[in-house]
């Protein structure tokens, strides 16, 4: 089993403080991106790793690492190369371009060339169809590729260079690239400014511009808060909202003209100043997700309205009383006559009945059977 160094020990910390307190297990993902930076594969020991900081168990994390096709389950490749064997790719060659590197690398689908360079696989969509035929290397486009550009791209990178990806940033290796995902940032010397958007992404900005398309409001230059600021922001907002939550005073009855037991200064219960008959009910908001979705599936009369908790809400009228439901059933049976039992066409309902008589009472003898049947015959 593989030691965890210590270094991806603090990183998983920091990466489960990201999260609330009670909410830890929403770190699943990237840790999983972390412990396939270290072993360039999540790992039975990754899984086990995973299961430990997070205080789940290993069928649980399991089933996340093999849900997703990010997360690789056996050693994989310094480069992963996936080609887009999809429809609009496939059209336009994506499968020349597979096959071609299968032959050229002597793998298949999720296989690794013996040098541990460069595992190959198929690939669904990458969501680069104006740009087909397109393949990635560890995420990063090579666009509009033919067999002999993909074979120059992989004979490159296992020659030790990094070829420039049409569009992002300069290539990194596939455990450089989980460090990423975990969510920390490339440290290498200029990773980010290599690359650039390719024309056709380009096309729906510049339409934009020509014709003054812009969002209401928008600026550019709005600065990034720190999170320093954002949770102060949000402590201030969070202040203010329960403010407004607050019930304001209600206000003193009058001395004169008031009934019951209500005197100078009590307060008037929110559901008579409201003019309500329905009692208050909780706001969605303070009940469990559970109870909200149930309400949503079946609401009834008490089912909290989000927007004003208490309010009238209007029931169905009286039901119908028995004798009329009767009537409406009687009229419905009689008006809908029963389908047929689905017998061939030309039996007799006369005699099916008389036989079924006969045979309840005891009387259906071998020769009454027979003139029964002899009748029926007649009868056809």
């Amino acid at each position: 089993m593989s030691v965890f160094t210590d270094e991806t020990r603090e990183r998983a910390r920091e990466i489960i403080a990201r999260y609330p307190a009670d909410r830890s297990r929403s770190a699943l993902l990237p840790l999983l991106h972390l412990v396939q930076a270290e072993e360039g594969y999540v790992s039975p020991a990754g899984v086990a790793f995973c299961a430990e900081v997070l205080g789940l168990n290993k069928a649980q994390v399991g089933a996340v690492a093999t849900f997703y096709t990010m997360y690789k389950r056996r050693p994989t490749g310094d480069y992963l190369v996936s080609v887009c064997t999809n429809t609009m790719c496939n059209v336009l060659g994506g499968q020349e371009v597979y096959d071609t590197l299968a032959e050229h690398l002597g793998v298949g689908h999720d296989e690794t060339t013996a040098d541990g360079k460069i595992t190959l696989e198929h690939a669904e969509c990458l969501a680069a169809c104006d740009y087909g035929p397109v393949m990635t290397v560890n995420y990063d486009f090579f666009d509009g590729v033919d067999p002999q550009t993909a074979r120059g791209v992989v004979d490159e990178l296992r020659a030790g260079g990094r070829p420039m990806p049409t569009r992002g940033a300069r290539l990194c290796t596939l455990k450089e690239m989980a460090v990423q995902l975990a969510g920390f940032a490339d440290e290498r010397e200029g990773a980010v400014a290599d690359g650039g958007p390719g024309e056709p992404t380009l096309r729906g900005l510049r339409l934009a511009q020509e014709h003054g398309i812009s969002v209401p409001g928008f600026d550019p230059n709005t600065p990034i808060r720190s999170k320093a600021e954002a949770d102060k922001a949000a402590a201030e907002a969070k202040a203010r909202s329960e403010a407004a939550a607050k019930p304001a005073p209600a206000p003193a009855r009058a001395a004169t003209g008031t009934t019951g037991n209500a005197g100078i200064g009590e307060a008037v219960p929110a559901a008579e100043a409201a003019g309500s008959t329905t009692r208050d009910v909780k706001a969605p908001d303070d009940k469990s997700p559970e109870v909200r979705a149930a309400e949503t599936r079946q609401p009834d009369a008490t089912t909290a309205v989000p927007d004003a908790p208490g309010t009238k809400v209007p029931v169905d009228g009286a039901p119908p009383a028995s004798r009329d439901a009767q009537e409406a059933e009687a009229a419905g049976v009689a008006a809908n006559a029963a389908a047929g039992d689905g017998k061939p066409a030309g039996d007799e309902a006369g005699a099916q009945k008389r036989n079924l008589k006969e045979a309840e009472a005891g009387t259906g003898a071998a020769g009454a059977g027979s003139a029964a049947a002899s009748e029926t015959g007649v009868q056809k």
